[in-house]
């Protein structure tokens, strides 16, 4: 099978210096280190709704509720 191997050689790389530099200019950026969509998309500071949180205490008082009745159940 002749097949290239996967790296060039350093040698013969085009844009390379010797030693291994690659001169200004030669690579651009792959992508801009900022954009116009970065950063919070709004004010984050307000935590949880009271509404998801009191539904989601109910299901803990009633999860409690039903294993504390399971026991006092099994001791009697």
């Amino acid at each position: 099978m002749n097949s290239q191997p996967p790296d060039p050689d350093p040698r013969n790389t085009p844009g390379v210096r010797p030693g291994g530099t690659v001169p200004p200019g030669e690579t651009p950026p792959g992508e801009g280190s900022t954009g116009s969509e970065t950063g919070p998309h709004g004010d984050l500071s307000r935590g949880w709704a009271k509404g998801p949180m009191i539904a989601i205490g109910l299901v803990v008082v009633v999860f409690a509720a039903f294993f504390l009745a399971y026991a006092l159940i099994m001791i009697l």
